[in-house]
């Protein structure tokens, strides 16, 4: 069984930065895709990024091109999502989640994952 636990969520102001990680145990770890979804109040789960299981391909929510950076540790089993110039529209809670490798996918669904960590809450407000 696949286990996801995000970490380093919390309060930050308008154009700070933060990094919150998703450390993967219970399986092959460079086997599997990694995504961050995030939802906010009322909202529905949005794809944010994802990171492909071989190579490293990103993809990214159009919202946070420029701004977050998706990377994957394969030593530590960690994926980390870096969010710079945060605005309070990216308030959410954030979610990883992990999809067996696919050829071809851009892992943007959430349909795509199999396995889904606990969330973190990501505030940003002055």
């Amino acid at each position: 069984q696949v286990r996801l636990v995000e970490s380093g969520g919390g309060l930050v102001q308008p154009g700070g930065s933060l990094r919150v990680s998703c450390a993967v145990s219970g399986g092959t770890f460079s086997r599997y895709a990694v995504g961050w979804f995030r939802q906010a109040p009322g909202k529905e789960r949005e794809f944010v990024a994802s990171i492909s299981f071989r190579i490293g391909i990103t993809y990214y929510h159009d919202s946070v091109k420029g701004r977050f950076t998706i990377s994957r540790d394969n030593a530590l089993n960690t994926v980390h999502l870096q969010m710079n110039s945060l605005k309070p529209e990216d308030t959410a809670v954030y979610y990883c989640a992990a999809a067996p490798g696919r050829l071809g996918s851009t892992y943007r669904s959430e349909f795509d994952y199999d396995y889904w960590g606990q969330g973190t809450q990501v505030t940003v407000s002055s």
